[in-house]
């Protein structure tokens, strides 16, 4: 054994630890000089497995002075942690290293210091590093590099801050004098050889793959109503399972609580408070726009076993380094097969250990999806990460961070960028438009001086205005989303961050929960929403756009072989059991699809003409098939509709019947003229210009503010409708109008899994039932649409008396 190896197995063995086969499989390819990537699961010692074969493989060198060694996270969250892991271990083997920090949370004056002298191992976030390459003298603060380990790489790839990770590992093979290795940790996707491709780029070919081959065992219990509604509703089932979810609390020292969105988390704290008084202080919140030192707290608490149960959005997907905690609820379908798995692995965190998630449905059909999740997980049919092409937003920007700083030779960035996956298919004529642009602004905008932004000196393009390389700096990154508004107490107090359109809806005196409290809302100012306690027990939730996940392809396909079961009375599972009145009722009233019919339902209601179709693909798909059908029956027959859709299916609503039968013989599922006829059913110009107001902040068009004073939301929107329509009338062949349509095709529109979805819809028998009420699979959708139009409470009212009125019939 290599004594660098043995160096590492005896640490181990000093902490009573024993190293698993794939480290010692990670340490012997480091030393050889590999780049690659490492599948393992959180709490398998993934850390300790590329950490220990960095230092030992300086145990027979005199390291170098400066930075050597990145460690890149997704979260800021992460690094305290990890911090700490590897601070230790350096210690431990005689290395007096400093291991630090830089995050957008890094005091001013730190990161001041870390640029002066770098430490020997930076801790950061793919945001950070591009500040990093917007200095000066980048080439001597990154020469030493030796290594780069970016972790999760699973959660960038698929985003544009996996191409800022991309980008930023060119110019690091180019920058650092040392054969740079890179390395990946990924937890199990779908395409786990092709997230290693994009990571190492033209070094694809030297690149290893490492699995740690732990078969996880996951535990799921769906939790089950006592009886099913015979028509039931989303969202109406999760809460009054609560009486349900308490034993488990209390037959636990530690749970999770995972949903799928801040405001079913903030309502699930509230509800648990209301119902078991006794929690307060044992019980926490963590998601996104919490506060950070209020997520900080919960995350220590975790770890030093305070709390007993936190309620969390995906902001706890991720390997938050706390101690294992017994049990996992997720609440509702999470709608992909990976989610799920990650998020049952953060209980049972070690090897070996089973990993035990309760599965709470929040309305009774979602139990199907239970079961399927249960069947997917064993056949271990997990989702792929699809990664992102010829995001030229992105590209613009990596260009200025690189002009801002020590500026770069085109011809020499182009070959670098040539040698990424996501800018393999550039080509000359591209380039030149992009170098063209940053020097004046292109075609239509080359009168304004502030798109004249790079200058070229002996062959090196760079910005030497310091107002336009200050702006850029303050704009590096590429997470977009509306405005977020500071909330806080009228006599000080920060809580945390709210959208701007869920405050516009406000008026001074409403009452809102955030944060676990009741708020009232005072005033807005200076971009903070004022706010003072409340003594009031009911008040708004605050909903975040976004927080509507599509059902992957994979759960959808697993949900249909359920459904197969059901037709055919397979009732071999609880949760297939439970529903199965459900079923009884969806037969006697309808018909149950096989797997080659697509069922068509209509009904005439008070309401009007409902025609239901069925597909199961998932709400993105059935919300672009929505528009496509009532398109083509508007194209024979002049009819508006309404829409709604869920995950299993969609409605058109007119207030005029008339003779489906004969529009189906039109062929509506065709897919002659498919593109044309899906950008005029959905209006795709307002959705490319609602795409085109993120490329344009991402590429530094549009600029947001300065700390403490954004520009308001509306103002950026009016500002980029502008230019998008500037564009489209004199500029159409614009690359970045030309990548907003794109990606609305592509991304939103999911275009490639909608053509598979229509053309297995035209192998499918068309199977149409005229009903004399709605079914049971109908019902939810139809609640769907009522939900905009009437509060909370107004609904639960409505729907009981639909409900009973359905039943008697």
């Amino acid at each position: 054994m290599d004594k660098r190896i043995k160096a590492g197995v005896n640490w181990f063995q000093e902490k009573k630890w024993r190293p698993f086969p794939f480290q010692i499989e990670t340490w012997e390819n480091y030393l050889s000089g590999h780049s690659g990537l490492l599948n393992a699961p959180t709490g398998s010692g993934k850390t300790y497995a590329l950490w220990i074969a960095f230092l030992i493989s300086k145990l027979d060198e005199k390291p170098q002075k400066g930075l050597k060694f990145l460690w890149v996270l997704p979260l800021r969250a992460l690094s305290k942690d990890i911090q700490s892991a590897m601070q230790a271990a350096a210690h431990d083997f005689g290395f007096d290293w400093k291991i630090e920090i830089r995050t957008g949370d890094t005091p001013t004056k730190d990161r001041q210091r870390q640029k002066k002298t770098p430490p020997d191992c930076l801790i950061t976030t793919p945001e950070s590093l591009h500040l990093l390459l917007s200095q000066k003298k980048a080439t001597e603060y990154f020469k030493n590099l030796e290594a780069v380990v970016v972790d999760e790489w699973h959660e960038l790839l698929g985003s544009k801050r996996g191409t800022q990770v991309e980008l930023a590992l060119s110019s690091f093979k180019k920058l650092s004098n040392n054969s740079l290795k890179i390395w990946g940790i990924s937890a199990t996707i779908g395409n786990l050889h092709e997230a290693q491709e994009v990571l190492l780029g033209g070094n694809d070919k030297q690149g290893i793959f490492i699995s740690a081959n732990f078969d996880k065992e996951i535990k799921i219990e769906s939790i089950l109503p006592d009886e099913v509604e015979k028509y039931p509703w989303a969202g109406h089932l999760g809460i009054k399972l609560i009486d349900k979810v308490l034993p488990i609390i209390n037959q636990n020292k530690t749970t999770l609580i995972f949903t799928n969105t801040r405001s079913q988390t903030e309502i699930w704290y509230q509800q648990l408070l209301n119902k078991a008084p006794e929690l307060a202080g044992a019980i926490a919140m963590h998601h996104g726009s919490l506060n950070n030192n209020i997520r900080t707290w919960v995350e220590e608490a975790l770890h030093s076993g305070l709390v007993k149960v936190v309620v969390c959005t995906s902001s706890l997907d991720l390997g938050v380094d706390f101690r294992p905690v017994d049990t996992i609820i997720q609440v509702g379908g999470p709608k992909g097969v990976a989610r799920f798995a990650q998020r049952a692995g953060r209980s049972g965190h070690r090897p070996g250990e089973i990993s035990k998630i309760y599965f709470l449905p929040t309305h009774s059909l979602e139990l199907i999806e239970g079961s399927a999740l249960r069947t997917a997980i064993q056949q271990k049919d997990f989702e792929a990460r699809i990664p992102v092409q010829m995001a030229l937003d992105v590209l613009l920007q990596f260009m200025v961070t690189l002009a801002v700083g020590d500026g770069f030779e085109p011809d020499e960035l182009y070959r670098q960028i040539k040698n990424t996956h996501s800018y393999k298919k550039i080509n000359q004529m591209e380039w030149d438009w992009l170098l063209t642009f940053l020097k004046t602004g292109g075609e239509s905008l080359s009168a304004y001086d502030e798109y004249h932004k790079t200058i070229t000196e002996d062959g090196i393009i760079k910005v030497i205005n310091k107002r336009i390389a200050m702006r850029h700096r303050l704009s590096i990154g590429t997470i977009v989303g509306d405005q977020v508004l500071n909330v806080k107490y009228i006599k000080g107090g920060h809580l945390g961050t709210i959208e701007e359109y869920f405050i516009s809806k406000l008026k001074p005196g409403d009452v809102f929960w955030f944060s676990g409290k009741a708020l009232e809302y005072v005033r807005l100012k200076d971009m903070s929403v004022q706010v003072k306690r409340s003594k009031k027990k009911t008040g708004l939730i605050p909903q975040w756009m976004g927080g509507r996940m599509p059902l992957s392809s994979q759960l959808s396909f697993h949900i249909k072989q359920k459904l197969e079961k059901l037709r055919l009375n397979q009732l071999d599972e609880i949760e297939l059991k439970t529903i199965q009145p459900i079923i009884d009722r969806q037969k006697k009233l309808s018909f149950i699809p096989k797997q080659d019919e697509l069922l068509i339902e209509s009904v005439i209601s008070n309401e009007g003409f409902h025609i239901f179709i069925f597909p199961f693909e998932g709400r993105f798909i059935h919300e672009v098939l929505a528009g496509l059908i009532a398109y083509r029956i508007s194209i024979s027959q002049p009819i508006s509709f309404s829409i709604a859709m869920n995950d299993y299916g969609f409605e058109l609503l007119t207030d005029e019947e008339f003779d489906f039968e004969e529009m189906l013989s039109l062929d509506l599922f065709s897919l002659k003229n498919l593109h044309d006829d899906i950008l005029s059913g959905i209006n795709e110009t307002e959705m490319a210009k609602r795409k085109f107001r993120d490329i344009a902040s991402i590429s530094g068009m549009i600029f947001k503010g300065f700390p403490g004073k954004n520009i308001k939301e509306k103002h950026i929107q009016a500002s980029s409708s502008i230019l998008f329509d500037v564009f489209t009338e004199y500029e159409p062949d614009n690359l970045l109008l030309l990548q907003a349509h794109r990606e609305v095709i592509e991304q939103q529109l999911e275009e490639e899994r909608l053509i598979k979805s229509m053309k297995k819809i035209n192998k499918q028998k068309i199977i149409y039932k005229k009903t004399t009420k709605p079914t049971p699979f109908a019902f939810p959708i139809m609640v769907d649409r009522l939900r905009e139009k009437f509060s909370t409470e107004t609904l639960e009212e409505r729907v009981a008396k639909m409900q009973v009125q359905l039943e008697s019939l």
